[in-house]
């Protein structure tokens, strides 16, 4: 039987929002800033301990925001929820300003706290440690154009987005809800393993924009460009919020509609998380 969450209002949702996506990027940026300012001996971690972290710092983030808004912690999510998955419209912009405003704060400790490090390594505050705070084409050094990143942020966020809605799915094979952060965690760590060389698979644009905001306010004046010198900002904006209704648009007509046939129900409640553990959101 599901249990009965309280009618919680619009302050609560955006500030478990904000909490869930601070977590999520303070330790997400924190361990590539600890990686970047480290060196290049490898000694502080390289791009697997990066993939876990990114992984990580998403299922903590669940975890922290999941039973009142579900975790959505992402644009793309918020807005492909709204699509597909009756999330109410009038929630849309408020938990984007709070996922981007917790991405921006977290962004900012993280600047503060490895000052000293970056302004060490790269005192000129150039693309060899603004992958710190936001994603380049090729990670600001391999040769990727910038409609190969886009694709790669298209097809980065479909993955993302199907596999959400297939492991949270209560007619498919859905893990118990206090798994579920974990299984949506190692989603993340999948696709940083097999989808970070084109674009740094930011895959969430509060991700990117808020912490690129930060460091644009903290000294990097080219933090909206790429190493090429072409306004870059918009990719793994755009990417993201067309990728992401893809991937849930798919799942439905491959998986979903297939699961519903026989019982005649409709698509899940937006959440990371499995039905019967959460609030939809429709009651701010």
């Amino acid at each position: 039987m599901a249990r009965k969450e309280p009618e919680w209002g619009l302050p609560a949702h955006m500030a478990a929002e904000f909490a869930g996506t601070m977590i999520l990027i303070l330790v997400g940026v924190g361990v590539v800033a600890q990686v970047v300012s480290g060196g290049e001996s490898g000694s502080l971690g390289d791009h697997d301990s990066i993939a876990w972290a990114w992984g990580l710092g998403v299922m903590f983030g669940i975890y922290v925001a999941g039973r009142i808004t579900g975790a959505h912690l992402n644009p793309a999510v918020t807005i492909t929820f709204a699509l597909f998955r009756g999330f109410s419209w009038k929630m849309v912009a408020p938990y984007i300003l709070a996922q981007t405003a917790g991405a921006f704060v977290a962004a900012l400790l993280v600047r503060w706290n490895y000052n000293d490090m970056i302004n060490a390594v790269d005192p000129g505050h150039t693309t060899a440690t603004q992958t710190i705070f936001s994603t380049l084409p090729g990670n600001g050094t391999l040769p990727v154009s910038v409609s190969s990143a886009l694709i790669d942020q298209i097809i980065g966020t479909a993955i993302l987005l199907f596999l959400i809605v297939a492991v949270t799915d209560s007619l498919g094979t859905a893990p118990m809800a206090n798994m579920a952060p974990l299984i949506v965690g190692l989603i993340v760590v999948a696709i940083g393993f097999a989808w970070a060389t084109n674009a740094g698979y930011a895959i969430n644009p509060a991700r990117d924009f808020g912490p690129r905001l930060a460091s644009y306010i903290t000294g990097y004046g080219g933090a909206w460009r790429d190493q090429y010198g072409g306004l870059y900002f918009w990719v793994p904006i755009v990417g993201p919020l067309v990728g992401g209704p893809i991937g849930v648009l798919l799942y439905d007509l491959l998986i979903g509609r297939n699961l519903r046939k026989d019982e005649g129900s409709t698509p899940e409640p937006p959440s990371r998380l499995p039905a019967d553990t959460q609030t939809t959101g429709e009651k701010p």
